[in-house]
């Protein structure tokens, strides 16, 4: 089975983007959830946590609940200027 990950072991690329966002705007995880939930996504700060460390696999319905959440469009949440492709690596376990 192939695995996707980032050399680092993360799971997900956008994770310290959207921990950037979300701290830029003064809202703790627990809030981002919150807004999250106002939106209809079922969610808690636990959810938050583990995309931002990288732990959770990202699904593009969450980046876009995640755009409207931090209100960004999604080129803001998916900003890699400088990611060389070497940044993926795929492992075959």
């Amino acid at each position: 089975m192939f695995k996707i990950k980032a050399p680092d072991g993360r799971n997900n690329l956008c994770g310290e983007r959207i921990a950037s966002l979300r701290k830029e705007r003064k809202l703790s995880q627990r809030k981002l959830s919150y807004r999250m939930q106002v939106l209809g996504y079922d969610v808690d700060n636990h959810f938050i946590r583990r995309v931002e460390n990288g732990q959770r696999f990202v699904t593009d319905i969450d980046l876009m609940i995640f755009c409207q959440a931090l209100d960004v469009p999604l080129s803001e949440i998916l900003d890699f200027e400088g990611t060389p492709k070497e940044s993926i690596a795929v492992n075959n376990q």
